[in-house]
């Protein structure tokens, strides 16, 4: 009997030992992978979230510079619009005193012409001329408006 009960002592001592190096490495692994896991997803989140904030910077950058830019564009347009107008209402103010002046001969030489002289002619053309480039004048600056 001694012999049998030796060998049921021994049994216990195997499958205890067994048992504990069973448990040993699941129990390290577990923590391990969760710690992994829950890092490498801090990580992607922190991308994602670092990736938005430098995408609504460099929108915010965009805007700005196209605003600046459509600014200038635009007081250079409304410089040259403002120059092109004082410039035609000049012409308009010179033609306007032209055709004044043309007016006033036109009176005095229909007031003094014979039925032979053709000056009288000559001032209509050259009145109609006028009024003609007077005309023109008005278009462009109707068009400047």
């Amino acid at each position: 009997m001694n012999k049998l009960a030796g060998v049921i002592q021994l049994q216990p001592t195997i499958e205890s030992a067994v048992e504990a190096s069973e448990r040993r490495p699941t129990q390290t692994k577990g923590p391990s992978v969760k710690a992994f896991l829950i890092l490498w997803l801090l990580v992607i989140a922190l991308g994602i979230t670092a990736t938005y904030l430098y995408s609504n910077h460099l929108k915010q950058q965009v805007v700005l510079q196209v605003q600046s830019h459509t600014d200038s564009q635009m007081a250079s347009l409304k410089a040259d619009y403002e120059q092109k107008l004082d410039v035609i209402s000049k012409e308009m103010a010179e033609l306007q005193s032209k055709v004044d002046s043309f007016n006033e001969l036109l009176t005095f030489t229909k007031d003094n012409a014979s039925s032979k002289t053709d000056n009288s002619n000559k001032l209509y053309t050259q009145l109609s001329e006028v009024q003609k480039q007077l005309d023109k004048l008005e278009k462009q600056m109707d068009l400047l408006k």
